[in-house]
């Protein structure tokens, strides 16, 4: 045996790196395994370039799932104070935190309502997103009662056949709507493949918008998300509402991102070990060192979000993380808190403990960390976890 492959290699404290000094120097205590970086000028900024190839559409914004795993508050305050002038969120709760920091803006909860829930609506002047004659009749009947007329959205099903009403349920009730106090103050509907330009679908969703939108004149509508932008004027109709574009995901997949990056995940080496050629590394020894290797053990798993898809084993690679600014590929499973990077190709003792290594940030982005997982940058992002320790970046 080489003496490589026989004496582990020493631990260092952390303040005795230059990771270690710039954690101190930037105030970061090291009580957790990851720092999450987000960045909300980068927010604002893709909201803005959006919202110019959208022109003369507004351009509102779809801050969902915790603002796509970046905070909800922090986000919404951003694009509010750049003037965002209408959100869209999933449910109440999430409507209920951001209006305590964006007053003004329209609201809209794109999972419409729950039984019983319609008294909830006007003490945050949220706007359910009305899904089925049922909510549509519920909520007319709440309005109604309570001469409620803070508005509400329509939204139409043109081929997602998840929400909406019908289109002919649409053309039947459009003499109602447009004569009586039913208050709808938009009118949507949701592309089913606009991150594909070609794709059939797409005009054949257009088309049949389009019908429903003479019928309902003079009550703004909406249809294109973030990669709807992208197919022109056809798309965009009196609103646009990007979502995971403005968090930095590619809304024209196989071309070049159009978006700025948002996040950067950084994670802790907790330790440094040799690996014996023929040894295995991480649960149930799927990865096997071909040579005398050095990992590098890093505190963040799929406890963080993390996610368990991207490990590496013999049969094929997994994600990869930057060290000392070098690609290296992960080593096995990635498990609950902690992943195995391959740090062999790397001069010796220049990994240490304490060290920072970056997991999302340069070249490794949301869509490559996704691509490396068989996902896409949309779960990478809504499963950012809790124990990061959370900077924000204002410019």
């Amino acid at each position: 045996m080489t003496k490589a492959e026989t004496a582990p290699q020493a631990d260092l404290p952390a303040d005795a790196t230059p990771a270690g000094r710039q954690m101190e120097s930037r105030g970061l205590v090291p009580d957790t395994g990851g720092i999450l970086t987000i960045d909300l000028a980068a927010i604002v900024s893709n909201w803005q370039e959006l919202g110019r190839r959208a022109m003369p559409s507004e351009c509102g914004a779809v801050i969902k799932a915790d603002g796509y795993g970046c905070g909800i508050e922090p986000v919404a305050r951003a694009l509010a104070g750049a003037g965002c002038r209408t959100f869209f969120v999933a449910d109440l709760a999430e409507a209920r935190r951001v209006r305590t920091v964006a007053p003004e803006p329209a609201l809209y909860v794109l999972n419409g309502l729950l039984p019983g829930n319609a008294d909830a609506f006007p003490d945050i002047r949220a706007r359910p997103v009305i899904g089925s004659l049922v909510e549509l009749a519920e909520w007319d009947a709440f309005c109604s009662a309570n001469e409620w007329h803070g508005g509400a959205a329509l939204h139409v099903d043109t081929g997602m056949n998840r929400l909406g009403i019908s289109t002919d349920e649409a053309a039947a009730l459009a003499p109602r709507i447009r004569a009586e106090t039913y208050g709808i103050t938009l009118l949507m509907s949701h592309l089913v493949y606009a991150e594909q330009p070609d794709h059939p679908l797409n005009e054949h969703q257009m088309k049949l918008f389009r019908e429903v939108r003479l019928l309902y004149r003079g009550i703004p509508a909406s249809l294109a998300n973030s990669s709807g932008i992208f197919l022109g004027n056809a798309a965009h109709c009196e609103m646009v509402r990007p979502g995971a574009a403005l968090f930095g995901v590619n809304p024209t997949p196989g071309r070049r991102n159009p978006m700025r990056p948002v996040i950067e995940l950084q994670a802790r080496v907790v330790h440094v070990r040799n690996v014996l050629r023929g040894e295995t590394v991480g649960y149930n020894a799927t990865w096997t060192a071909k040579h005398a290797a050095r990992v590098a053990i890093v505190a963040v798993g799929y406890a963080d979000g993390y996610p368990r898809a991207a490990s590496a084993s013999d049969a094929a690679p997994g994600a990869d993380a930057m060290v000392g600014g070098i690609r290296c590929p992960l080593a096995g499973r990635v498990s609950m808190d902690l992943l195995a990077v391959d740090i062999t190709a790397l001069p010796d003792r220049s990994v240490r403990r304490g060290d920072l290594v970056t997991l999302i940030g340069g070249e490794i982005g949301v869509d490559a960390l996704a691509a490396a997982a068989s996902t896409i940058g949309y779960e990478i992002l809504t499963r950012l976890g809790r124990r990061y320790q959370r900077v924000y970046r204002q410019g």
